[in-house]
């Protein structure tokens, strides 16, 4: 069941470019791994070692947070639309 996944501008150089890819999975713990095989050292970009998003990382499941839904274990189903945003901070 593919998912449509929107890659934010600084992980397009893992993916070759591409600013929108296809991955499967039936959580999102298990489309960052199909992410990992698709397109090698994306996931270390994601998750820290011990497997939880990294702080900084924000991840949307059709426009909801996943912190506020089951986080890396939020189910998909085929044409879901997930979005991989970078927190931005500064002052």
């Amino acid at each position: 069941m593919p998912v449509l996944v929107r890659i934010p501008t600084p992980l397009r150089a893992v993916t070759k470019g591409a600013g929108e890819v296809q991955a499967k999975g039936d959580s999102v713990a298990d489309l960052i791994e199909d992410l990992e095989r698709q397109y090698p050292g994306l996931r270390e970009r994601l998750v820290e070692e011990g497997g939880e998003v990294r702080r900084f990382i924000n991840i949307y499941v059709n426009e909801e947070d996943i912190r506020f839904l089951q986080g890396k274990k939020t189910s998909l189903k085929e044409g879901d639309q997930v979005s991989i945003v970078p927190a931005i901070a500064g002052g």
